[in-house]
Parts: structure tokens; sequence; C-alpha cells
């Protein structure tokens, strides 16, 4: 007799609770969605924290009402009883001819365990659940990965260690990179992970039991049969916020969760997010241009960070990649160019594809900074200027003339920067910013926020130096492996990396570049929260960088000055796209 449920219901299959037994002897459990006819079937597979048995209704509220209502076609054709947050609804999946599996990972929901995420234990177990799923008698050995966020950023994780049975992957938003893209932006610590492990974690952890939801679906408790106490709870999770900021350089505790690209060879889809600044936006390109893969494409589109993995737009994108490489279906998908983007207008997003990234056809331009005259011209000054801010401040903002033609900005950019500070070091917050004819800034929903402006780069002044090889004029690339401090009053070039964009920017709007001293906030802010965030969205979303013990203001506060002119050529690097030929 198993000890797990099956039943038959919404036209599925239905297996509760699984039990995937890991080599230390730890039972995770998942839940297994197939089809009525008994067959071998490709496997979509994931495995992360938020609990397969709580839905997306119930856990996230105020994304799925939002999303419900501005995008019907994502409930249109199901029930929706089996929504997760950030993983398929197999509704739309099983009945094309998927298994689709749902591995609580080790700590949460109903699978116990020690919390400890992207650890490499919870790469181990990843890559157990993927060899459990290829050799089940329902599958064909296929095992695909998909989900949004966390269950896109363990993919990279997981196919660094190359399992037997994973033959495809769609990462949709997530990132890739453990310092660099989640928590640390250009060496400042992101509090995001600290705050999202109680909003988003600790509410799901194994052990609630009867202080938990339950499932509307089973009337199962979500977080286990077993309800502990709050301190065994705590004894069971590392203290996420701690663990990060004890880490302030890269060393082996990021890369050892993080992508190791010469290993990834599996076919894969790499989704970014235009407006994912601070999290779901520049792993995906990094994935694309380097991981070792023959087989790999790039997609990038705009909206709510939850959206369009369920619309029919991206439901349609994911199931011809799948189709190819798990079931073998002629979808065409490989006669299709290696990039498709959405391109980003003030008013809407055009589809079109490109043969690869960067844009080949890109005219790198620069933007030159003038100090006198607050602007971004043509040339360098000749003369030596200087402009200073409070360096946790709001900053300068250099202005370009009002474009004279339409003008598309698709692609990294990159700001070379001479500076000095009053003190040992400084943070640099640098927003590539768009202005309409009237002076009202221009930002567009992002992933999260609802004001994000089109780029975003952050650099400390001590973590300079540069990886010379890796390095490129549009993308600098810092080791984080030392600090150079500063020497004050003296003068330092930096190079700052700004996240990729898109945007076709209008004749007579100006493009600005600001640097400022902490970090970005809209103008008008309107007091807009979600459910699974703590702080009011103004314009980074939940990506900040104020954590007081990173930022002391002894070392961080003080005047920063900005050194242009003289030889001196100060500028913004930006990826100016030109029509495709006729």
């Amino acid at each position: 007799m198993s000890d797990y449920k099956s039943e038959v219901r919404d036209e599925m299959k239905v297996d509760w609770d699984v039990p995937i037994t890991m080599d230390d002897g730890v039972v995770l459990r998942a839940d297994v969605f197939r089809p009525i006819q008994d067959g071998q079937y490709p496997v979509l597979l994931s495995y992360g924290p938020y609990a397969k048995g709580l839905s997306f209704q119930e856990g996230y509220p105020s994304a799925w009402d939002r999303m419900a209502e501005e995008h019907p076609d994502v409930t249109a054709g199901s029930t929706n009883k089996y929504q997760n947050w950030e993983v398929v609804d197999p509704e739309k999946w099983v009945p094309e001819g998927y298994v689709c599996v749902r591995v609580d990972s080790r700590g949460c929901g109903r699978s116990p365990g020690y919390i400890q995420h992207f650890a490499p234990r919870e790469t181990d177990d990843f890559v157990q659940c993927i060899e459990w799923g290829g050799t089940q008698n329902w599958s064909n050995g296929k095992v695909g990965l998909s989900g949004v966020s966390y269950f896109g950023i363990n993919q990279w994780q997981v196919a660094s260690r190359q399992p037997k049975h994973l033959a495809a992957m769609c990462i949709w938003e997530g990132a890739a990179d453990w310092y660099r893209d989640m928590t640390h932006h250009g060496g400042i610590l992101s509090t995001f992970w600290a705050n999202w492990s109680d909003m988003q974690v600790k509410t799901v952890q194994y052990g609630l039991g009867e202080r938990g939801p339950k499932s509307v679906v089973t009337g199962e408790l979500v977080c286990g049969d077993e309800t502990l106490s709050e301190k065994e709870m705590a004894g069971n999770r590392c203290d996420f916020g701690a663990e990060i900021r004890s880490q302030p350089l890269d060393d082996p505790y990021y890369r050892e969760r993080s992508a190791d690209w010469g290993k990834i060879t599996t076919p894969l889809l790499t989704a970014a997010n235009w407006g994912g600044q601070g999290l779901h936006l520049r792993g995906n390109f990094e994935g694309y241009v380097r991981a070792a893969s023959e087989n790999k494409w790039l997609e990038a589109h705009g909206l709510e960070h939850w959206t369009e993995f369920y619309t029919a737009y991206g439901v349609e994108v994911q199931k011809r990649f799948f189709g190819h490489f798990l079931k073998g279906d002629d979808t065409g998908w490989t006669d299709q160019p290696k990039v498709q983007l959405l391109v980003r207008h003030l008013d809407r997003f055009e589809k079109r594809f490109e043969e690869d990234w960067p844009i080949p056809r890109t005219q790198w331009t620069k933007f030159h900074i003038d100090a006198e005259t607050m602007g971004l011209v043509d040339q360098a000054p000749a003369s030596e200027q200087t402009v200073a801010f409070d360096a946790t401040g709001e900053g300068v903002t250099f202005m370009s003339d009002s474009l004279k033609t339409e003008t598309e900005i698709t692609g990294p950019s990159a700001a070379k920067l001479q500076i000095s500070s009053s003190t040992s070091d400084a943070d640099l917050f640098v927003v590539l910013r768009v202005f309409d004819p009237d002076g009202e800034e221009v930002t567009f929903q992002g992933a999260i926020d609802p004001h994000t402006p089109i780029g975003q780069g952050w650099l400390r002044a001590s973590h300079r130096k540069l990886d010379s090889e890796t390095s490129q004029p549009y993308r600098p690339y810092h080791t984080h492996d030392e600090k150079w401090p500063l020497e004050p009053g003296k003068p330092v070039d930096l190079d700052v990396e700004i996240w990729p964009t898109s945007l076709v920017v209008p004749a007579g709007y100006r493009v600005g570049l600001t640097v400022r001293g902490k970090d970005y906030e809209h103008s008008n802010t309107t007091g807009e929260r979600l459910s699974n965030f703590k702080n009011e969205l103004k314009g980074c979303g939940p990506f900040l960088h104020d954590d007081p013990v990173d930022r002391p203001p002894e070392v961080f506060g003080g005047e920063t000055t900005v050194h242009v002119g003289g030889g001196n050529d100060a500028f913004v690097l930006l990826p100016i796209i030109p029509p495709k030929s006729p």
C-alpha cells in the first residue's frame, strides 16, 4: 500500500504527496499531475520553497487578482484550482501529454528538513528529484525544468551538475549569479533576501502544521502534519539575511550557489523581464551569452514579474520549446532566430526576432557628461569640471538635448565615471532615465514596481576592480574579491554596469543619467504595496540597499564629487539600434 493518495479529477490523474527519498534519508514530497491514459510522457518538474499546497489565489492574492483581471487569457481554459505561485498550471499541460511534478524543497511545505536556500544540499536534492522523475514508469526519460524566479535560479545551479535525465529547461526571470544578480548589486548589499525569507518562506515552513494554511483543493495541511514549536522551526532554518551579510565579497560561498557556465550544456530558453531590475533580468541575459549549450534561446518581455509566464503568449512560447526538446514534435522551434524580443514602446510591446545578443547591428554611442551644463553631449568637455552631491542623497542628473529622431535603446549600457569621496568609500546608484517634452519622467510597470525607470546600475567604489578577461565596454565585470579603499579627495575611475533595457524613445524626448547616493525613488509615489513584500513600492520594488550595517554613515556619508573633462572622459555608453535593413 502506497503512502500517498491518488485520484482522478479534472481529467487528470493526481498523486498527492508522493515521497522522494534523498541520499541522506530525508523524504521530500511531490504532487504529480499526469494524463489519465497510461503511457510514458515527458516530465515538467519544479523544485522550490513556496508550498505546493498553497494556491496562488490564497498565497499571493494581490498578484493573482490583478493578473486575472487584466489578462483573462490566463484564467481561460482552466478551473484554476491547481494554480501555484510561479509554476505551470497542470490543466494547460497535462492534456497535451506532459506530467507535471511539483516538489516541496527541503524544509518547506510538506517536506521536512533544514532550510538553506540555494546551498549545495538543495542542489543535490534537485538532482535526485530530476533523476527520480526520469525513471518513473509514467516517464519517457526526458525531464524539463520550468518555473519563474526561484524555480529559474535553481535551474542554472542544477544544470551545472549535468543530471542524466535533464533534457531541457526554461528559465523564466531567474537570476544566475548569487553575488552580482541577487545579493550584492555592484558590491552593495540588497536587503531583499532577508525580507523575502520572512514574508514568503517562514510563512510556509514545514512544521507550521495546524498553525499554517490548509489546501483549498485537498483540505490537507499545507506545511506538514507535524506542528513544531517556534524554537524548533527556527532551528530548522538558516538566518538567511545574516548569512548573506556575513559574506561581503564574492567567495566560494557565492560560487557554489551560482551557475558554472562551462558545464551548462542542456538546451535552454532563458526569458528576461525588461523591468526586472534588482533580480529578474541580468542573469537571463548572462545565461544566454555565457552558457556552453549549443541549443540556447533568449526571450525578453515586460509587465509584472508573474504575468507573461501565464499568458497565452508565454505558454505558447514554452510549449513550442518543450514540444521540440521533450516530445520531438515539429513545432518549428529550431527554425526561428535565437533571440525573441518584445521591444518596448511607450504604450505597447512589439515582437521582433534578432540573430544574437547584444544585437549585432548595435551602434554603441557615447553620451558625454558635461558638469557645467549638466548635459549629456556629443563631445567631452575640454576643461576640468566637478559637481558634488550628498553621498547618501538624491545626487545629480545629466540630460541630453531633445532627440531629433525616434531612437531605440535596446541592450546593456555602462557608465564611465571619475569620482572622489570625502571618506574612504562611496556607493553609486546610477539610473538611466527618459523624460517627455514637458520634463516628466517616463517610467514603466516593472517586474514588481509600478514606476520603474528604464535602467539601473550600482557600484561601491571600493569594488571598482575589473575582471579584464570577462569585461566588455558595454558590460564591465567586477571581481568583487577585494576592497580598494578610497583616499579621501583623490579621484578614481569607475566603470558601472547598467542592466539591459529596451525602449523606443520618441523624437522630442530626452535621455537622462542620474548619479545618486541612495536607491531611486519616483517623484509620484502612490502608496502601492503587494501582499508578499514589506515595503511601499517607490521605484525599486523590494530590491533596496538600505542596510545600516552594510552602509555605515561614517564611511558612506559625507560628499561625493564627479570629475569630468580635462582629458577625463566621463560618459554613458548606450546601445542604439538602427532599423533592420529591408
